[in-house]
């Protein structure tokens, strides 16, 4: 089939089975993509699959996500399967803010004529941290290169290769620097988010050109939906996540973040773990800051412990640790994600301020010994913790049950989940057609066992997220999600 010419209804569907199907009772508009992480590591190297209870469960790898799904639409244009938003290949070059909107607003690439410049929310969807910073001048880039075409800084004209930027349509709220008027972006080449002044030291006159990305589709990415449920958690509708609505309170390495989660109990329930990058970036609220609102740029659903800042300030907030590593330096698996829902500072000629703004994503090594910390570390003098704090996440767990008029209840279980080659689907009542549909709506198995028990090879079935279909004798019809992982 030449997807192409079936483009715009497949994706369609794509966005109709996204949306309507991956948490029963809610409507997922914001799937979080997987982080693209695949191998697992201590504090200093890779290491075999930590098994649960074993040092280092429960980090990114342990989990598998949405797994990240595109179609090169042969016209300069990206379809996100998981996502519902179909992106521009090719930025072209380096523009201002203020022109970047213009070019969406002018632009009909692919026939379309609704380009928006996107939100930092939608711009990180895309971001993969199986990137890599080798060293000065190698790279493994943070974005599927495969699709994506992602220029690297201009060494010739004097440019470092990290000055490639993507900016989004995300002012701060608050300022930088020497009081910087800023937008956020995602740097590609190494990995992090943060502010950049929107228009060029010193004399801040001339408008700062970068490189943006223009997208299309499913205008509620990015929205959250959250649900106070009364006992001390968080449900996020639009994710399909549940959250510890307050912190612990106590500041922790990263092994001892990682066991901290896996061992919480909390309303119930005892399969939370830490959130990884994606996930956590997911809750910020970039509407909201320390300067502008006196709060942490995150919903006042969530209470967020207060620390006191280098320079004494007590109206400061911690980084939050999250369970992907950061391939970066010297000692490549050395360093892990956090959020700043706080500002995200540094010291620069002795003067302790705001340089990259609250809602940033940067790392900091994953342990030392507490005493020596904060220090502060690179050009901006970023203060580095080390001993940061930890908001749970868990899944909403989706239902399999359909209440039919007569008050019989319809119950199917598909295992293991993630599968590798072979599912297993019972159901207590005979089912009568099972079919699985892969993420852009397309029915890749199909059988009619007339039975309660089915046996299931999927080891023709690449990595990635699927649903299972399942249609009963009696003409009861439902679906649940499905991860491959290979």
């Amino acid at each position: 089939m030449k997807l192409r010419s079936y483009r715009k209804p497949l994706t369609t569907i794509a966005i109709s089975f996204l949306v309507n199907i991956v948490v029963f009772g809610q409507t997922i508009t914001y799937p979080i993509v997987d982080t693209n992480i695949q191998d697992y590591y201590n504090n200093e190297a890779i290491i075999t699959i930590p098994q649960i209870g074993e040092e280092f469960y429960g980090q990114d790898a342990n989990y598998i996500g949405n797994q990240s799904s595109y179609i090169n639409n042969e016209d300069g244009t990206i379809t996100d399967n998981i996502t519902g938003l179909m992106w521009e290949k090719d930025m072209g070059d380096k523009i201002s803010y203020v022109d970047a909107f213009i070019k969406a607003n002018n632009s009909n690439l692919g026939e379309y004529s609704d380009w928006r410049v996107p939100t930092i929310k939608e711009l990180y969807s895309l971001i993969q941290f199986s990137g890599r910073v080798m060293g000065a001048e190698t790279f493994e880039l943070f974005i599927d290169t495969i699709y994506f075409n992602q220029p690297i800084g201009n060494i010739d004209i004097g440019e470092r290769e990290i000055d490639a930027q993507t900016w989004s349509s995300t002012q701060y709220v608050g300022l930088t620097m020497n009081g910087d008027t800023t937008v956020f972006g995602i740097n590609f080449i190494d990995g992090r988010i943060k502010g950049y002044p929107k228009y060029q030291p010193p004399t801040r006159s001339v408008p700062m050109t970068m490189y943006f990305r223009m997208v299309r589709g499913n205008s509620l990415y990015g929205i959250n939906n959250f649900i106070d449920n009364g006992d001390g958690t968080v449900t996020d509708n639009a994710t399909g996540l549940m959250w510890q609505q307050a912190d612990d309170g106590i500041p922790h390495d990263w092994e001892n973040s990682l066991s901290y989660a896996e061992n919480l109990s909390l309303a119930g329930n005892s399969d939370w773990r830490l959130p990884n990058a994606k996930e956590l970036q997911s809750i910020v609220d970039y509407t909201r800051s320390p300067q502008t609102s006196e709060s942490p740029a995150i919903n006042p659903l969530f209470s967020v412990t207060k620390i006191t800042d280098p320079a004494g300030n007590t109206e400061q907030y911690p980084y939050f640790w999250t369970s992907t590593s950061h391939l970066d330096g010297v000692n490549p698996y050395s360093g892990a994600v956090y959020i700043a829902f706080g500002e995200a500072q540094g010291e620069m000629n002795g003067n302790l301020m705001d340089v990259h703004g609250a809602g940033a994503q940067r790392s900091d090594p994953k342990t030392g010994l507490q005493n020596d910390y904060p220090q502060f570390f690179g050009p901006q003098g970023d203060v580095q913790y080390v001993f940061n704090y930890i908001r749970c996440v868990r899944d909403v767990p989706s239902s399999t049950d359909i209440k039919e008029s007569n008050n019989v209840d319809f119950h199917f279980n598909v295992y293991p989940n993630p599968a590798r080659n072979r599912l297993t689907i019972s159901s207590d009542v005979e089912m009568n057609t099972i079919s699985i549909y892969n993420a852009i709506g397309e029915r890749v198995i199909n059988v009619s066992p007339n039975q309660k028990l089915s046996l299931i090879n999927t080891s023709n079935l690449s990595t990635g997220i699927y649903f299972v279909n399942i249609k009963t004798s009696v003409g009861r019809n439902t679906f649940k999600k499905l991860i491959v992982a290979k």
